[in-house]
């Protein structure tokens, strides 16, 4: 079957190609999805007027996966996994979990989008490829870190309620101090009198 592309199509073509497909992929994707045509002489002269149109919607696209991929660029992520011996996680870092994490940061990609080689199974820095568009990857920074265990949170909140009362006792002992010098002073003013 062929048709003639109405979109820049991932792994098939550009606007105004015209390509061989085969006659499920076009009438069952391709033709509903709005992305090409029937290639006959009729449908090639109403493409070559609506082509300027189509042309400027395909940069528009192409402009806001750009400005897209800038704001991924800029956007470091840290995903904190749990971990066992030798520092090796407990299951994996997949697309769905980097999605997850752009989401609470206000970037919302569809984890499709997302392209892992394969899932990430250790601690480290990582550079993630987002293809936002055809002609636009983006480069996310992401950081695999060891999530803290309830223990530990809980020994850095004793120590942190260690050290606040330590603050606290020698705030006080100099509270205690500075009253026994004045008082002190008193004394010494009432026995010179």
């Amino acid at each position: 079957m062929k048709v003639i592309l109405r979109t820049d199509v991932e792994n098939l073509g550009r606007l105004g190609d015209m390509v061989e497909v085969k006659p499920g992929y076009g009438r069952n994707y391709l033709l509903p999805q709005g992305y090409a045509m029937l290639a006959t002489s009729a449908n090639e002269k109403v493409f070559e007027l609506e082509r300027k149109k189509l042309q400027a919607k395909t940069e528009a696209l192409r402009g806001a996966a750009a400005s897209l991929a800038e704001k991924i660029a800029a956007t470091p992520l840290t995903i904190a996994m749990r971990v066992g011996d030798n520092d090796k996680l407990y299951g994996s870092v997949t697309s769905a979990l980097i999605a997850e994490a752009l989401e609470a940061k206000g970037i919302e990609i569809d984890r499709r989008r997302i392209l892992l080689d394969a899932p990430v199974r250790a601690l480290g820095d990582y550079i993630v490829r987002v293809r936002l568009h055809a002609d636009v990857v983006a480069e996310l920074s992401l950081a695999v870190v060891a999530e803290k265990s309830h223990y530990e949170e809980e020994e850095e909140a004793a120590a942190r309620a260690a050290s606040a009362a330590s603050e606290v006792s020698a705030a006080s002992a100099a509270s205690e101090e500075s009253d026994v010098a004045v008082q002190n002073e008193q004394s010494a003013q009432a026995q010179a009198e």
